[in-house]
């Protein structure tokens, strides 16, 4: 006779009425209620990103940081008289830019190393050449200014100047001379970036055409960027980086990217630049929307992949319930609710041990150790529940499927959001053919079996 007989008649309801339906629904609930720990797990990655970033910056600002460069550019101070008498003369920089400019950079990386954390670091040797066409000029003076030609200068713009590795020099017609802090020897603070400079009083007059060819050793980190600072600019890069980004407001017209390193060519004509040949320190600050970037990033930052792999938290533990309650609804034996937050715990600990590993030794072997443990640790698992090796392969080949197709969404960028939703609907599809001929409204088996009328007669 069964044992249940002798149970009170409201405990025997209870029993009828936990129904595979209600088991279902109640999984569900279980895996909405894992989004709680993997908030406390995205707050660390986001603590851990933030440290990174935190030390990162420390260790470019040292080596100069993101650099961007002017090319040689023509700075004429001029005074403004002022309308009332006793008031005090209006002063400021007038631009003119080279009717065409030909630079070339050359770049050699390293990484840079602190505790866990890695940045790369540059030095690059620039070269620009610069043809000057003074005629017509000025054409775009504010009124009623008289420009001091005798003050002149040839100057050029960095970013950052505690980045420099040797003097820049300036050649113009075979004289080549040493550039100069531009506050000594004008007032060029109106202008933005800071400034080196030249005198060319002897070449700078009205309607003079000269050449000039200015040379720069600079360092920096993970950026660099050259503005377009001729009326035509043509730009040649190379560089022994492995895994460029070309960003700004041009892309390159010609480049090539191989393990070796790279190399890149741009050409902007006057027409795209937008910015008028010459005027005040105004059209310098324009030219931030026209440089041409070069980054210099980490083909796989461990960070943003973990940080992904979080954000798809849900859908993983919703999948791997799923596959418990298939073998559950299959093999016969109940599940205890408790088992399941278990499962949910190991996997929510498995981002913690891929942030850690990843760290380390980067984020593919640290996705191959750190899965691949949490594989075999929900196969055992099921193994001891179901008390049966058969289940327990089943789910080593299920999890294993499962925490593969983790690592290909993370890794398919532009197609995450397409293969995520076929995998998701693929997965629901094999769970309602599974769970087929199973009759929701019988009970769970309080033991080891299972209604005949509740389980899929091929079920796997």
């Amino acid at each position: 006779m069964d044992q249940s007989s002798f149970l009170p008649l409201g405990v025997q309801i209870r029993n009828r009425s936990r129904s595979m339906g209600l088991k279902l629904l109640l999984v569900c609930g279980l895996a909405l209620l894992m989004t709680i720990p993997s908030l406390f797990v995205s707050s660390i990655v986001e603590e851990r990103t933030t440290r990174a970033k935190d030390v990162i910056g420390e260790i470019s600002g040292r080596a100069g940081g993101q650099q961007t460069f002017l090319g040689p550019t023509l700075a004429i101070p001029y005074s403004i008289s002022p309308l009332y008498k006793g008031a005090s003369p209006t002063l400021g920089v007038y631009v003119v830019f080279p009717a065409k400019g030909d630079a070339s950079i050359k770049v050699r990386t390293e990484e840079r190393h602190r505790s866990l954390f890695k940045v790369p670091v540059y030095q690059a040797e620039l070269k620009f050449d610069a043809t000057f066409d003074l005629t017509g000029v000025p054409s775009a003076a504010p009124a009623g200014a008289e420009l001091d030609w005798a003050r002149a200068a040839i100057v050029v713009g960095v970013s950052d100047a505690r980045g420099a590795l040797a003097d820049g020099t300036l050649t113009l017609n075979g004289n080549t001379s040493t550039f100069a802090p531009a506050d000594s020897i004008g007032d060029y603070s109106r202008l933005p970036l800071t400034y080196f400079g030249v005198k060319v009083s002897d070449l700078a007059k009205p309607n003079a055409t000269f050449n000039a060819a200015a040379n720069l050793r600079f360092s920096g980190a993970q950026r660099l960027a050259v503005l377009t600072y001729g009326k035509s600019t043509r730009l040649t890069a190379e560089g022994d980086w492995p895994s460029p980004g070309f960003d700004g407001g041009f892309l390159p017209v010609k480049r090539t990217v191989s393990p070796q390193g790279f190399s890149a060519e741009w050409s902007i004509p006057f027409i795209a630049r937008g910015i008028p040949a010459e005027g005040t320190s105004a059209a310098v600050s324009a030219l931030d929307r026209t440089a041409l970037g070069i980054s210099f990033v980490e083909v796989a930052d461990p960070y943003q992949s973990v940080s992904r792999s979080v954000k798809y938290a849900l859908l993983f533990v919703g999948l791997l319930f799923l596959s418990y309650f298939v073998f559950e609804a299959t093999a016969g034996k109940r599940v205890h609710p408790a088992q399941y937050i278990l499962v949910g715990v190991a996997h929510m600990i498995f981002y913690l041990l891929l942030l850690s590993l990843a760290e380390r030794i980067g984020f593919d072997w640290g996705f191959l150790v750190g899965g691949g443990a949490t594989v075999l640790l929900l196969s055992a698992n099921a193994e001891w529940i179901f008390a049966s090796r058969v289940q327990g392969l089943r789910a080593l080949f299920v999890f294993s499927l499962l925490y593969f197709f983790i690592y290909l969404l993370l890794r398919l960028e532009d197609n995450a959001l397409l293969v995520g939703a076929v995998a998701s609907f693929l997965a629901v599809a094999a769970v309602m053919y599974f769970t087929r001929n199973i009759d929701w409204y019988s009970s769970i088996p309080a033991g080891g079996t299972t209604p005949t009328a509740g389980v899929a007669k091929d079920a796997v």
